[in-house]
């Protein structure tokens, strides 16, 4: 009798298919889209491009102001906690001494750390390096994404077209308005409210805001 030797899994697994000339087009067109202002009604909250820095970022969270009704972000970094307002970008709460067991949002079941500032005595759920997801669109019809047609490198998309194959022309129904080519990418949303847009980074924060206020920019830094 004739023994065949039989195929270890490595050796049965096939290679990728090659990209089919869809989707080669669609690739192509996300990798020649500069990156663009956000439309308005949105304005950046910061006034440098990439945002303001926040060095060892993990995740970020959004709150709500219980006063002024405002979105508030919340920064976890490896130096410790803090609070944005995401209209005027103004930090209005730093909290270093953290107890270890909150200091990031791995230790518990739905990703959160204790608030601070105005949110004191609440938990904000946080999304990053550790998991863990914001809103991708809002009830009028916005829509983010975040692709990598060149890999590692993130964009963030942000659309009104229903999102990809976005077949329209770049800069009219879809704005390439983040590109994380310098640092790595940590998550990118919505508020629930709809109001901000956050793009996260392991070195800065992002922020756009389409609520109007009398500070077209707040501080810068962090």
């Amino acid at each position: 009798m004739k023994w065949t030797k039989q195929a270890g899994p490595a050796e049965q697994s096939e290679r990728e298919p090659e990209l089919s000339a869809y989707q080669r087009a669609m690739r192509n067109r996300l990798l020649a889209a500069p990156v663009v202002p956000a439309p308005e009604p949105w304005r950046p909250v910061f006034e440098h491009t990439y945002g303001v820095a926040v060095g060892g970022l993990l995740g970020i969270g959004f709150a709500t102001h219980p006063d002024s009704g405002r979105d508030l972000v919340m920064v976890v970094s490896s130096d410790g906690h803090g609070l944005f307002d995401a209209v005027t970008g103004d930090k209005i709460a730093r909290e270093r001494d953290l107890d270890p067991e909150d200091s990031t949002p791995d230790a518990v079941v739905d990703l959160s750390c204790p608030g601070l500032g105005p949110v004191a005595g609440s938990r904000v759920r946080i999304a990053g390096l550790f998991g863990g997801g914001l809103h991708t669109t809002t009830g009028d019809g916005w829509t983010l994404e975040v692709v990598t047609p060149a890999w590692p490198n993130e964009r963030v998309l942000l659309s009104r077209d229903g999102g990809l194959p976005h077949a329209g022309p770049h800069a009219e129904q879809w704005w390439h308005i983040f590109h994380s080519n310098y640092s790595t990418f940590r998550t990118a949303g919505f508020s629930p409210s709809g109001q901000t847009i956050a793009v996260a980074t392991s070195s800065d924060l992002a922020l756009w805001t389409r609520r109007l206020d009398d500070t077209l920019f707040g501080s810068t830094g962090a």
